[in-house]
């Protein structure tokens, strides 16, 4: 397959690389790398008012399946899109707080929401003004998702629906405006029958309370959310239909996203070698050193290298796949597929950010490399390392991902429950 770029997408980026330059200045250029899987926590004040720039620009909603300029934004191709995504990483633009609303809520609305209900939310998502969060998985509903208990029941005083239970692992709740809940709507129903794909207001106080929970990188990003009879403003998909709403928002997480998160992940590959030749150099400047010396590094180590080299490998791998299976609607196995490649080459990449450290990722930050270009002190490593321990079981575990590959696309017999 060709996977080049032809004369339009590269006017797009000389076009995008210039659009980024002029408006990443200030605090949003010292919001530059801040953000991202594992720093969700950081200058989220300084990345709100940037979402707001990016709307004023008409950068949100530029791969919305609808008119461009409908919602003041631009319309992009999917291989635009990945043009900008590409640019945007490249320049290190702060991490995206909106991109629950513009990637996920915003093409499930076109798909599964009336007209009104576009004009009502999509706006503020294309203006960079709302933020959204997810309340999906719950403390016995995670991978499976059909054992929710969120409840919505009809208020009989004034006909709304209001909402009771818990959601857990929600990003961003402690600043989203709104967020779209799946919730069960018919007392008694079970798995995917009687449930609803509600959309909530999160200013209500007394209603709802989020809790943050602690990592084990020592970061919050996650949270919990109480809803003790907090309203409900609209229902997507009619009552009833939460399922089919939810499993179509869910396939929307592919393709440029995942491109997306590459480049990131890139980015971390790279400063895990820079670590690496540094500690080389130091070694070989050294001499030679005891075995299992504090501050000794595995810099000689060819199996260690070789796994180096076979992560790379593996990054542009994804990439290829990434870009083979872009916009492959009628691929029902190439999310999972996807989701198992990242998840294991991201926990691989933690384990790999302490590893060339040697004995010396146990002890304090760099001291033989004082002057390098990133952040590579002992809590950034860590970091890496503890977070990237969730990425097999988040946004659905391996084992699960297998079972849709196994039944959705090889027809194999289901699991017995």
């Amino acid at each position: 397959m060709d996977f080049s770029f032809g004369a339009e997408e590269q006017e797009l980026r000389g076009r995008a690389a210039a659009w980024l330059a002029e408006h990443l200045v200030g605090p949003y250029a010292q919001a530059r790398g801040r953000g991202g899987p594992g720093s969700e926590h950081e200058g989220v004040g300084v990345r709100r008012a940037w979402e707001r720039e990016l709307g004023s620009g008409g950068w949100i909603g530029q791969g919305w399946d609808i008119p461009a300029g409908t919602y003041g934004q631009q319309r992009l191709s999917l291989t635009g899109q990945v043009v900008w995504a590409e640019e945007y990483a490249a320049q290190r633009a702060p991490g995206r707080v909106g991109h629950i609303g513009e990637n996920l809520l915003a093409p499930t609305l076109i798909a599964y929401g009336t007209r009104e209900q576009q004009d009502r939310f999509l706006p503020g998502i294309a203006a960079g003004e709302e933020l959204w969060c997810q309340g999906y998985s719950e403390p016995d509903a995670g991978s499976d998702l059909a054992a929710v208990r969120t409840s919505a029941v009809r208020d009989p005083a004034d006909g709304r629906l209001r909402v009771t239970g818990q959601k857990i692992w929600t990003s961003l709740a402690r600043d989203a405006d709104w967020c779209f809940v799946l919730a069960r709507t018919e007392p008694g129903s079970r798995r995917h029958r009687g449930l609803s794909f509600l959309l909530v207001g999160m200013d209500q106080p007394g209603r709802i309370e989020v809790r943050p929970i602690r990592q084990l990188s020592g970061t919050s990003e996650f949270n919990e959310v109480f809803f003790d009879g907090a309203v409900a403003e609209d229902v997507v998909g009619g009552e009833g239909a939460g399922w089919t709403v939810a499993m179509g928002l869910l396939a929307l997480e592919r393709g440029v996203s995942t491109l997306v998160q590459q480049i990131g992940f890139a980015a971390e590959l790279e400063r895990v070698l820079a670590v690496y030749g540094a500690s080389a150099a130091a070694a070989t400047a050294a001499g030679p050193a005891r075995p299992g010396a504090a501050g000794s590094a595995p810099a000689g180590d060819p199996v260690l290298r070789a796994r180096l080299v076979r992560q790379w490998a593996e990054l542009r791998t994804m990439r290829w796949n990434a870009l083979r299976t872009l916009g492959a609607a009628d691929d029902p196995g190439a999310p999972s597929v996807a989701k198992l490649l990242w998840g294991g080459w991201h926990k691989r990449l933690g384990e790999l950010a302490v590893e060339v450290r040697g004995a010396a990722a146990a002890a304090g930050p760099l001291p033989w490399a004082p002057d390098l270009p990133y952040e590579l002190g002992l809590d950034e490593e860590q970091r890496l390392f503890l977070f990237t321990r969730a990425d097999t079981v988040y946004g659905g575990s391996d084992e699960i991902q297998r079972n849709i590959i196994a039944e959705r696309v090889l027809g194999l017999p289901k699991e017995s429950r």
